[in-house]
This record gives C-alpha cells, sequence and structure tokens, in this order.
C-alpha cells in the first residue's frame, strides 16, 4: 500500500497540490482540474517530500528553469506513459500538435487517444500537457482550463525569447 501525502503551495497559474507516494512525486493537480482525483486520496498533509519540487517549481516561475529534473512515478496504462513520456520532450517554450505527438511515438492515426492520455496527465506542468495544440494551432483542452494553458505558454515563449536575447546565453 502507498504511504500517500500531500502539500499545497500557491503558483503564479493557481493552488497547486502536490502528491506524493513512498517519498516520490505522483501528482501534481491544479485547483478546479478536470481528472483530479479526490481530496481523500491525497493522503494526509506533509510538505517533507516535496522540497525539491518546491524548489523546482519556484524556479520554473521565475524564468530560471525550463526542464525539471525530479524523481516521478506516473501510474497509468502503458500507452499513457508512452504519451507522457513524450510530453517531457517537448521542448519549453515551444508546441506540438495531437497528430504530431501521435507520430512521435509511433501511432501516427492515434491523435484522439493521444488527447485523451493528455488530459489523464497525473503532474502536470512539469509533464507539460500544456505545449500540446490542436492541428491548427489553436488551444484546445486543458484539465487546467484554457486561461491557464494560454498563460503557462505565453509565459514559456516569453521567458524563452528572453535567455535566446541574453548575452552569453
Amino acid at each position: 500500500m502507498d504511504c500517500r501525502v500531500h502539500t499545497v503551495v500557491d503558483s503564479p497559474v493557481g493552488t497547486l497540490t502536490l502528491v506524493a507516494a513512498n517519498g516520490t512525486l505522483r501528482g501534481l493537480y491544479l485547483d478546479r482540474q478536470r481528472h483530479r482525483p479526490l481530496a481523500e486520496t491525497f493522503g494526509e498533509p506533509d510538505p517533507t517530500p516535496f522540497t525539491e519540487v518546491t524548489r523546482q517549481l519556484e524556479e520554473y516561475f521565475a524564468g530560471h528553469r525550463t526542464e525539471f529534473d525530479l524523481p516521478m512515478t506516473l501510474a497509468g496504462t502503458p500507452f499513457q506513459r508512452t504519451v507522457w513520456a513524450a510530453l517531457r520532450k517537448i521542448p519549453y517554450g515551444e508546441t506540438t500538435s495531437y497528430g504530431q505527438l501521435a507520430e512521435r511515438i509511433g501511432r501516427p492515426s492515434a491523435a484522439r487517444a493521444v488527447g485523451l492520455a493528455n488530459g489523464r496527465n497525473p503532474i502536470g506542468i512539469i509533464v507539460p500537457c500544456h505545449r500540446v495544440v490542436g492541428a491548427t494551432g489553436d488551444l484546445t483542452g486543458y484539465g487546467g482550463g484554457l486561461d491557464r494553458k494560454r498563460q503557462l505558454l505565453h509565459f514559456e515563449r516569453q521567458t524563452s525569447e528572453q535567455l535566446t536575447a541574453a548575452p552569453g546565453v
């Protein structure tokens, strides 16, 4: 049986609930997120296992981190885990479509299934499902809401441009 604990942290996109099982990150959920598990499943409040997660999130939102380096356990089907692994390869500040992501995982006709798996991502922001857009570049579906998706994409693009323009980078 998993020993689950959680903590709640503030962020520029709202309150985030971090969930760990046996000391490893298992969830990052936005408030009012679609497919958010029931709070009763998060375990007792305990910020102890989240020190590094919180530090890296603070660096990300300060514009100083473009990749996360954290131990995580992504619980899902083999197909979902394949999609979530592919999400982590989308470069910071860039987007890809559901169809392009389906091609990358060798399932070119599975764009719809990729979208469903994307929507079930248990570790938002860190596993950047917000970087996936519709075939025409339109913002489509995001469990945390399209306004948050827009906010995250704008933030990453702006930060990416600043990092590219900075001397010595």
